[in-house]
């Protein structure tokens, strides 16, 4: 392997998706600079997957994950990992390309730079759609842009590894939202670079999806944020922006269950609406015992 400073491992999971592995491993080997490695992290797949892999692309290495979920899988391949810069790429995904030499002459311009993301092309089901204003990416101190919903997309990400040693990996607890959850912890700490031109694209609708499949996502970013007030680095704006957008995920999960009839939900999350709201006024949120 060539001098540390230029090298990219790329991080591929994937669970019974051959039929979209291919494109998202060719998008990689179409790259306007070499990539040093291709880590296929396989979650089990009985497709054939790993027949595809052998026979079409015997230069990746691909290792199995017994453990079930998509942030076991990335955590693996990244800690696998050889190379200074580490790229994620969901295998329904692809990119364009220029994707990693714009990114890397991005950092080459900033070499504080440790998370470098990209703007997207969005398919669903086969058609491209144009993605809403809320889902507008940037770059910079992006906390607070963050905390409504997730504005980085894994696929688009390439990340030097000593951040991941920093910051810890993904939370293996999340089954969605997991994103979401790392690019927080991120921005509450970094300055986020961003390349301004669609150099990802997006593949959406499948119905393997688990943001498909769960109801109330708010669920698991109140988790996250729950887990964030419990650390001691947020600032003071930081935490009342966290405190803000919690309160108000909360209430939605309570309209959400009595809509829907669902009294445990509306009585776990009044009880933490009740918490919150008294630690955000007291302001003692730090090392607290957050109800369950």
């Amino acid at each position: 392997m060539s001098n540390l400073s230029s090298t990219i491992s790329v991080v591929i999971p994937t669970l019974d998706r051959r039929h979209t592995l291919s494109r998202a491993i060719n998008s990689v080997l179409k790259q306007t600079i070499p990539v040093d490695e291709i880590i296929i992290i396989d979650n089990g797949s009985i497709d054939g997957t790993l027949d595809m892999l052998q026979l079409e692309f015997p230069m990746v290495r691909c290792v199995s994950q017994p453990k079930p979920g998509v942030s076991a899988a990335r955590n693996m391949g990244i800690s696998l990992a050889n190379s200074k810069w580490v790229a994620l790429l969901d295998s329904d995904d692809a990119w364009t390309p220029t994707k990693l030499e714009k990114q890397i002459k991005k950092s080459n311009k900033n070499s504080n730079s440790r998370l470098i993301h990209t703007d997207e092309i969005w398919y669903r089901r086969g058609r491209r759609v144009n993605q809403m204003k809320k889902h507008k990416k940037r770059g910079g101190n992006i906390f607070e842009h963050c905390l409504p919903l997730c504005c980085i997309s894994p696929s688009s990400v390439l990340m030097r590894k000593d951040l991941f040693e920093d910051i810890g990996l993904f939370d293996e607890e999340l089954p969605v939202c997991e994103d979401y959850d790392m690019w927080l912890r991120i921005s509450s700490r970094e300055s986020i670079s961003y390349v301004d031109e669609p150099l990802t694209i997006k593949y959406g609708g499948h119905e393997d999806q688990l943001s498909a499949k769960l109801w109330g996502m708010d669920r698991f970013r109140v988790q996250s944020l729950e887990k964030l007030l419990n650390k001691k680095y947020l600032n003071f704006k930081q935490e009342n922006a966290v405190y803000d957008i919690m309160i108000k995920k909360i209430n939605i999960l309570i309209q959400g269950g009595t809509k829907r009839g669902n009294t445990d939900i509306v009585d776990i999350y009044s009880e933490k609406l009740d918490f919150w709201e008294q630690k955000k006024t007291s302001g003692t949120s730090n090392k607290t015992q957050v109800p369950t």
